[in-house]
């Protein structure tokens, strides 16, 4: 096919998804670009194909920024750089836990936590009045998903999905699990496919399949989603559409509609795409959130063109930034913290790779009205990143709002979980 036909069928496949009509054609040749800077030859190479160039970048040869895997001693964390609004203060909930990432919290106050590089899932519980820490699950392909129902662990990792049955009974001997694997009949592809798992309102099991590329035409068939399932794995539906990257999710207190965060694409440029936060109204199920063609508030891509790409696409509430990786969010529903706070989104921005001067790393509270209007973004929970040496100590990855009102914040960077709490 030849590349002026290619990208008419992507946008006739685009137009129907934009409209509601779901049914799709095979998958046109998806070219695949890595989260990486290519070859001199590659580049070269992607230049006559109008590619994707790490020279818009200062510094095109930018990297990931790996997780610390090991302890950090909890003397280790400087748990004074946190800054807070006055009123509020952090402590080490918990800590000894390399890589923690996405938590769920059990009916007695057990909370798991899930990693992606180091395949591990930990449980974190009260013991002899104490709190500890061990391994439930490890050896596993980036189980970042954890949801806890009806008494069971639910673990994703990227297309394995297990369940725990009666977890928290069996600590001390954790169960074999049922594998649930077939069930769910998820696509093996790595790639902005590390989980999170909600339950919502519906009694539904909510998880994302995202892009397997940083920028590539995909099958909206299989990625690119945000799905809906029951929890033994039937009935699969697609909630939202052109999701490149959704690792956090919630539900609004009033309406039960779905919020969810999106990374914005990399190797645009250092000031773009931003990240967002979006909303699926409840008369736009299965709507179209405009990846790959269209980011951000209506930015068409410099490099993947197709007529209108912003055509009936949903908008985003708020944008985030660009490259600040915005992950775990929560609506707080508590009674601890002051009234501006009830409704508000926590948000966790996880801190950019792919910016020279980075970006991120911090908790923000951001208010909008329910139909998600008049969107104010305000600095939470700040520190975790220095400015004047462009260096960073931790990585908020999740929010969690505990029964009393109080706040959990993990961070993958010193493998801890913090809690914050507020008193006149």
């Amino acid at each position: 096919m030849s590349k002026r036909l290619s990208r008419i069928a992507a946008g006739a496949v685009f137009s129907a998804l934009a409209f509601g009509a779901f049914s799709l054609p095979a998958p046109i040749a998806f070219a695949q670009q890595a989260d990486q800077p290519p070859s001199a030859a590659e580049a070269e190479r992607r230049r006559g194909m109008g590619g994707y160039f790490p020279e818009r970048m200062k510094n095109p040869n930018l990297t990931g920024v790996p997780p610390k895997l090991t302890i950090t001693p909890l003397e280790d964390i400087p748990l004074n750089k946190i800054q807070l609004p006055p009123g509020f203060k952090a402590e080490v909930y918990a800590h000894g836990i390399p890589g923690a990432r996405m938590m769920a919290r059990a009916p007695n106050g057990t909370l798991f936590v899930g990693t992606r590089t180091i395949g591990r899932v930990y449980a974190v519980y009260e013991k002899d009045g104490k709190r500890v820490s061990k391994i439930v699950a490890e050896k596993l392909n980036q189980p970042n998903g954890v949801l806890v129902q009806n008494g069971a662990l639910y673990i994703a990792a990227i297309n394995r999905v297990f369940r725990y049955d009666n977890i928290e009974a069996n600590l001390e001997n954790i169960p074999t699990p049922v594998d649930m694997t077939e069930a769910f009949k998820l696509p093996p592809d790595v790639h902005h496919n590390w989980k999170f798992l909600s339950f919502g309102p519906d009694k539904k099991i909510y998880f994302q399949v995202g892009a397997p590329c940083n920028q590539c035409e995909i099958n909206p068939g299989v990625h690119g989603q945000i799905r809906r399932y029951n929890l033994d794995g039937t009935g699969m539906e697609i909630v939202a559409r052109g999701v490149r990257n959704s690792v956090g999710f919630d539900f609004h207190p009033k309406t039960g509609e779905l919020w969810f965060t999106d990374n914005g694409r990399d190797w645009a440029g250092e000031d773009g795409f931003d990240d967002e936060l979006n909303r699926v109204p409840a008369d736009r199920i299965g709507g179209h959130f405009g990846f790959p063609y269209c980011h951000a508030n209506g930015q068409p891509d410099p490099d993947i063109k197709v007529p209108n790409p912003c055509a009936n696409v949903i908008l985003p509430v708020a944008v985030l930034g660009a490259h600040t990786a915005a992950l775990g969010m929560r609506f707080y529903t508590g009674k601890m913290f002051p009234p501006e706070y009830q409704g508000a989104i926590l948000l966790a921005r996880h801190g950019s790779w792919n910016r020279t001067e980075r970006n991120g790393y911090d908790i923000l509270r951001v208010n909008a009205t329910a139909d998600g209007k008049d969107a104010k973004i305000t600095p939470f929970m700040t520190g975790f990143m220095d400015k004047s040496n462009n260096s960073f100590w931790g990585r908020p990855t999740d929010v969690m709002m505990l029964p009393d009102g109080s706040l959990l914040v993990s961070d993958e960077q010193t493998g801890s979980i913090f809690r914050v709490t507020y008193g006149k």
